[in-house]
């Protein structure tokens, strides 16, 4: 598929020029400062040296003196407390905080992750049945919750209170909990308005151990997990975030939990993580216990107090993430198939496939392939519990939720943002479903949404990449949702010796550029451009730049995103 370049626009020259002289460095990362909204000294400082002394006072959100008063109450009195959380990378990480966190004051604690197939997402009724029936009078919820008015309610009829720790946009009507720990509630003043729903229990932690004064390290010990959340719900790693996010992978490369080590290992790559390397080696593997088991596992893996028992853990979901794959994979095939057989489908500016017997806990997963495949709005749809479930994903600037409610008179439910979201209808509604969705995003997407782009920070002469643009340019990581990893322009480059093909479809090639030394690049799947790559001819690349490690040897690669004779 052709990519569009989109060049970003460039901020004022005498802007540029300024910041470069005032931090002493190149233009090109002055732009890039720019374009993060850095204007000066000490904005550059706070952005290139994070600090824990940036963290915001967790008692600035609303609701939480209530939620540590509650607390206190129910340590003091040895009530049975509950801490309840999704079954993803977000929830089952956020549990493993607040649980390892209390379970240091309060032996009277355990943990409920609802079951994806039985209870579906957020507080189930079963869990509030369970928690009367064993004996729980308080239960902490978390990244999920802030939409449960019903739920919250039938508990208080039973007596048992709920604190709400959740990251995502409430409903018209707040949940009548004891406390409500939200930053995108309206009345909250939190400065830093998407921390994950595990960095909101962080923030729980932190306000108990500053109110009863025990030290910074009893908290910040539970960084890696935080990091590991923000790296898989894709949040903006931008303010807060970005200080949680920097000190949890410096955690994660030195002293990892026993649970996260262990799967580090089992993964196959125990040192140098990035954030993208949590999101594609151990993000999948902690999703794959709840999608294809249950994801309890996962929690009593990032709970593992010694190796034996995190080893049985790790090789349980590695081996539940390979059985994953196996269903993502023909599933994938399948709905590929479905299109290419049907014009009509081809034709659409959408895609909506359903099959019953799709497992509905790869779906997701699914729907991104197609995305990436025919880069149009796409929804994925399977029976489940007497009902057809759906989740779908969406391509850059298209407000996928508007297209849902566009459809709402047709869902029993349906939840979700911008680009992904999850839907549940009756049966017979599916093929209005389909129609209504086709007609909803053709009259609403534009043609520039169609067609993937490559957003270009900056154009970048070779010459200029040498050893400190390297070093300050590694600063602006982690990167990640508004930080991502910059991608340059560099025309009229020429190849060094043959470019060859490699793996599946990769392209291997040597550039240069008027004198600039040489450069070792990987263009992935982009294989077909393998011959229009041709000695003392020149071309234009767009590229992000990275160290590559091979035998301990480390060089500066170029990861080309195109390539334009």
């Amino acid at each position: 598929m052709n990519k569009r370049w989109a060049i970003r626009d460039m901020p004022a020259f005498d802007e540029v020029a300024n910041l470069a002289a005032e931090l002493n460095i190149d233009p090109v990362l002055s732009t890039l400062l720019l374009h993060r909204g850095i204007k000066n000294y000490e904005e550059a400082k706070y952005f290139f040296r994070p600090d824990q002394r940036h963290l915001h006072d967790p008692f600035l959100m609303q609701d939480m003196e209530k939620a540590i008063d509650r607390i206190e109450i129910s340590i003091a009195a040895g009530e049975k407390i509950m801490v309840y959380g999704d079954y993803d990378v977000d929830g089952t990480t956020a549990v493993a905080v607040v649980y390892s966190f209390f379970k240091n004051h309060h032996s009277n604690i355990e943990y409920y992750i609802p079951d994806r197939y039985a209870e579906g997402y957020g507080i189930s009724t079963q869990g509030i049945d369970y928690a009367r029936e064993h004996g729980f009078t308080l239960i902490i919820a978390l990244d999920c919750g802030i939409k449960s008015v019903d739920k919250i309610a039938y508990a208080n009829g039973l007596g048992i209170d709920f604190i709400i720790c959740d990251h995502h946009t409430p409903g018209d009507e707040l949940p009548d909990a004891v406390a409500v720990l939200d930053p995108k509630r309206a009345d909250c003043a939190y400065p830093f308005k998407e921390l994950s729903g595990c960095g909101i229990g962080f923030k729980l932690a932190q306000a108990y151990a500053e109110k009863n004064g025990l030290p910074f390290e009893d908290v910040s010990r539970y960084f890696d997990l935080v990091a590991v959340s923000i790296a898989c719900d894709i949040v903006p790693i931008v303010g807060e975030n970005r200080v949680l996010a920097y000190f949890g992978l410096q955690k994660l490369n030195t002293d990892p939990c026993i649970g996260l080590k262990t799967l580090m290992g089992v993964a196959g790559k125990s040192i140098s993580y990035t954030i993208s390397d949590i999101v594609f080696l151990l993000g999948p593997r902690i999703n794959a216990a709840g999608r294809i088991d249950d994801a309890k596992h996962a929690v009593e893996l990032l709970t593992a107090c010694n190796d034996e028992a995190a080893q049985i853990k790790g090789d349980l979901i590695n081996l539940k993430n390979t059985e994953r794959k196996g269903h993502d994979l023909q599933i994938t095939d399948e709905a590929l198939g479905m299109i290419s057989d049907s014009q009509v489908l081809i034709d659409r500016k959408s895609t909506v496939v359903f099959n019953e017997n799709w497992h509905k806990g790869v779906i997701g997963i699914v729907a991104s392939r197609l995305t990436e495949k025919y880069y149009r709005p796409t929804v994925v749809l399977t029976r489940s519990n007497g009902h057809v479930a759906g989740s779908a994903r969406s391509v850059l600037g298209y407000d996928l939720y508007e297209a849902l409610c566009g459809c709402s008179d047709l869902l029993i439910q349906f939840g979700g943002h911008k680009y992904a979201a999850g839907l549940t209808m009756h049966p017979e509604n599916v093929e209005a479903f389909i129609e209504k969705f086709e007609e909803v995003v053709s009259a609403t997407i534009t043609a520039e949404q169609l067609i993937q782009q490559i957003q270009i920070d900056a154009e970048l002469r070779l010459t200029q990449i040498e050893p400190k643009f390297f070093r300050i340019l590694n600063q602006f990581a982690p990167f990640g949702p508004e930080n991502m990893s910059p991608v340059f322009l560099t025309k009229n480059v020429y190849v060094s010796g043959n470019p060859v093909l490699v793996g599946q479809n990769h392209i291997k090639m040597t550039v240069m550029q008027e004198g600039s030394a040489l450069f070792d690049c990987i263009a992935f799947g982009q294989g077909e451009q393998l011959s229009q790559i041709v000695k003392d001819v020149p071309f234009d690349i767009c590229y992000s730049i990275e160290e590559n490690v091979w035998r301990e040897r480390r060089t500066i690669q170029l990861n080309v995103k195109g390539i334009r004779v």
